[in-house]
C-alpha cells in the first residue's frame, strides 16, 4: 500500500507542471474534461484488475488526472470571472468550492455504505466510474474565455514566459507562501490519529473527523469575509490556528476535537483568501501554469509536515504554522494601489 501510494504522490509531483502548460497551451476546459476521463479510467482499472499491477496503473493514471486538475480549475474559474468583471468574487467562489469539497464527503461516505452492501466492492467501483464521467460531462459545460492573440503567441516559449511572469513585484513571494501554506493542509491525514489520543472512543473517531472537516467547510466558506480584513490578519489567524492545533494536541481529553476543529477552520479561511491572492497576481496566459508551479510547492511543502509529526507530532507541526506566518504576512500582503 505504502509503494502504491509513493508512486501516486511522484506521478503527481512530475505530471503538476506539465499539465498546467498542457491547459495554458491547450485548454483549461478540455484539462478538467481530460481529468475526469482519467479519473474514470483508473477506477475502470482499480475494479477490473484489483491485483497489484492493476492498482499501480490506475494510480499512474489518476496521479495525472489529479495534476489536470490543479492549476486548470482555479484558471478557469478566475479567468471566466474576470471575463465578466467579476474577478472580485473570487475568493468567495472559492471559499465556496472549497467548503463544498468538504461537505460532500458525507453523503458520499454514506452512499458508499449503501452500495457496498447493495452490491460489494464492484458496484462501488463501477459508480465512481459513473461520477468521474458525470463530473467530465459537466465540466464541458463550464464558460471558457476565447485566448487572445497574446495568449498563445507562437514564438515566445512559454517556459520564459513563466519565468518572466515569476520576477513581477510579488508574484515570486505569493508563489512560495501559497506552497508552503497549502502543504500545511497535510496535517488532515492525521486528525483520526489525533482524535485517538485526545481520548475519543474508537468508534467515534469518525464522527469527531467530521466535525472538523465541518469545522474546515464553515472556514471556507467565511474566506471571503477573512479577505477583507486588515493585512496583519492573515497571518495573526495561521498563529491562533497553529495555537489551538498545540493546545487541542497537548490536551488529552475528548473536548479538545473542538479546538482542532476550530483551528482548522481558520487555517482553511486562511489558505483560501492565499490562494485568491495569488490568482490576483499571475498574468491569465500562464494562469494555470504559474498556479500548478504552487501545487508543485504544495506536495513538497507537505513533506514538511509529515517529518515535524515524526519528530514531535502536533505540537511540531504548530511549529510550522508559525514559522509559515511571516511568509504568509509579506507574500499575500495586498499591492500598495497609488
Amino acid at each position: 500500500m505504502s509503494a502504491l501510494f509513493a508512486l501516486w504522490s511522484v506521478t503527481g509531483l512530475l505530471a503538476e507542471v506539465p499539465t498546467g502548460v498542457l491547459a495554458d497551451r491547450w485548454s483549461r476546459r478540455g484539462a478538467l474534461v481530460l481529468a475526469g476521463v482519467l479519473e474514470a479510467a483508473g477506477f475502470v482499472l482499480w475494479t477490473v484488475a484489483p491485483g497489484l499491477p492493476g492498482f499501480a496503473a490506475g494510480f499512474v493514471v489518476w496521479g495525472i488526472g489529479g495534476a489536470l486538475v490543479s492549476g486548470a480549475g482555479e484558471a478557469l474559474v478566475y479567468d471566466g470571472l474576470a471575463a465578466v468583471g467579476a474577478e472580485g468574487s473570487y475568493v468567495r467562489v472559492h471559499g465556496a468550492t472549497t467548503a463544498t469539497e468538504l461537505l460532500v464527503q458525507v453523503p458520499t461516505a454514506l452512499l458508499a455504505g449503501v452500495l457496498v452492501g447493495a452490491g460489494g466492492y464492484e458496484l462501488v467501483g463501477w459508480a465512481s466510474v459513473a461520477t468521474c464521467l458525470a463530473a467530465a460531462a459537466l465540466a464541458t459545460r463550464f464558460p471558457e474565455p476565447p485566448r487572445t492573440g497574446d495568449d498563445d503567441e507562437p514564438d515566445v516559449p512559454l517556459r520564459r514566459a513563466v519565468s518572466t511572469a515569476l520576477r513581477r513585484p510579488g508574484l515570486r513571494s505569493a508563489v512560495v507562501a501559497v506552497a508552503v501554506l497549502g502543504g500545511l493542509d497535510a496535517i488532515e491525514e492525521y486528525f483520526p490519529v489525533m482524535a485517538r489520543e485526545q481520548g475519543v472512543a474508537t468508534g467515534l473517531v469518525p464522527a469527531a473527523v467530521l466535525v472538523v472537516a465541518l469545522a474546515g467547510a464553515a472556514g471556507a466558506a467565511l474566506a471571503g469575509r477573512a479577505a477583507g480584513l486588515p493585512a496583519r490578519a492573515l497571518p495573526g489567524l495561521l498563529l491562533l490556528s497553529g495555537g489551538l492545533l498545540a493546545a487541542g494536541a497537548l490536551w488529552g481529553h475528548p473536548a479538545a476535537v473542538a479546538a482542532v476543529a476550530v483551528s482548522y477552520g481558520l487555517y482553511l479561511a486562511v489558505l483560501v483568501v492565499g490562494e485568491a491572492r495569488l490568482q490576483e497576481r499571475v498574468p491569465g496566459p500562464v494562469r494555470a501554469t504559474v498556479t500548478s508551479v504552487a501545487g508543485l510547492g504544495i506536495e513538497a511543502a507537505s513533506l514538511l509536515v509529515f517529518g515535524a509529526w515524526a519528530l514531535g507530532g502536533a505540537p511540531a507541526v504548530a511549529v510550522l504554522f508559525a514559522v509559515t506566518a511571516p511568509l504568509v504576512a509579506r507574500g499575500l500582503r495586498r499591492p500598495v494601489v497609488t
